[in-house]
């Protein structure tokens, strides 16, 4: 029981953090405008994401505008978008086999190879988290290399947007799920433990010899050679 807590623990925790990648991913809050100097006063905010570039103006407007391009985005944006989504599809096949792979379902129960689906589930889990990790993390630090570089105009300088934080969040959580479920599934339920039989003890059982069969003096043979009149004792 013990056991199967801990898996839906780690497996409630993945899914924490694969919702948190999709909002992260959808988000265009990657990159924001900086705020740079106190007399400056900013009438127009300036984020950009993944998939679109939005503008916020101070009179409430929002305006956002696809990404037209794909071939014309920077590269580092192409491959963390293909991380990100990566790690989407990665974790949706995760939620599935873990499904499959805990004890609570009774899908493949009593199953030799129910454990090693939970094990597959959680490395899943675990890959998933590393896929978002590492283009969170990358365009964290370009965004702080840019920002600190004095050649740059202070227009041309983001900060670190809030889905970054999402995401950093997100992958974490589900890195940690794939963890615990994982650990989880390789310990052992004594119910799945086969019975081994205890040794064999000849003074605690000793063998039992089969019944001896007694023949019977009115066999055929007997009652002929009585017929025939031959002593019992010529047989003896």
């Amino acid at each position: 029981m013990a056991s199967m807590a801990i898996q839906l623990l780690g497996f409630s925790v993945a899914l924490i953090g694969f919702i948190g990648t999709i909002v992260a991913t959808v988000l265009p809050h990657w990159w924001r405008t900086a705020h740079v100097g106190t007399n400056i006063i900013t009438a127009v905010a300036y984020m950009k994401g993944l998939w679109m570039e939005c503008v916020w103006h101070s009179t409430g407007i929002y305006q956002c505008q696809v990404h037209q391009s794909l071939l014309a985005l920077p590269h580092d944006l192409q491959i963390a978008r293909g991380m990100m989504v990566s790690s989407c599809i990665l974790s949706v096949l995760s939620c599935v086999v873990s499904v499959f792979g805990m004890k609570c379902t009774q899908c493949a129960k009593g199953s030799s190879s129910k454990m090693f689906i939970a094990v597959l589930g959680g490395s899943c889990f675990i890959f998933a988290g590393l896929l978002c990790l590492i283009p969170v993390a990358w365009t964290t630090n370009d965004v702080v290399q840019t920002f600190y570089n004095p050649a740059l105009p202070y227009g041309m300088k983001y900060e670190i947007g809030q889905a970054l934080y999402i995401g950093f969040i997100s992958g974490g959580l589900t890195v940690i799920g794939g963890i615990i479920l994982l650990t989880s599934s390789r310990q052992g339920n004594p119910q799945d433990v086969p019975y081994i039989h205890p040794p064999y003890n000849a003074r605690l059982n000793p063998p039992r010899r089969p019944p001896v069969v007694q023949k019977s003096s009115h066999s055929p043979a007997w009652s002929s050679a009585t017929n025939h009149g031959y002593n019992i004792n010529d047989f003896v």
